[in-house]
């Protein structure tokens, strides 16, 4: 079943967080993930919701989502992340 990597981002260090960028999707692809959402332009239909960027990745599964999480591949990029950013993330099960 699929899961779903949601994620709201504020970035702190713009330039720092190019190199994050460069750094992702290598490992995301390493472990069935893909791009389905990555920063674009967003719109609030209702509410006050207003993340600074908004980033949804698909995985085939939630346990494949976490390998790739916890991994080494991800490990360096996450550690920049992690310094240059404030993120709020949720990893959803998906729907067969």
């Amino acid at each position: 079943m699929p899961a779903y990597l949601i994620v709201q981002v504020d970035v702190k260090d713009p330039a720092q967080y190019e190199q994050y960028k460069s750094m992702t999707p290598a490992s995301i692809a390493q472990y069935g993930g893909r791009y389905v959402v990555r920063g674009g332009r967003s719109e609030v239909l209702e509410g006050t919701w207003r993340p600074p960027r908004f980033v949804i990745v698909e995985f085939p599964s939630m346990a494949r989502a976490r390998e790739w999480w916890t991994s080494t591949e991800y490990a360096d990029a996450k550690a920049l992340r992690q310094a240059i950013a404030h993120t709020e993330m949720l990893l959803v099960e998906g729907l067969e």
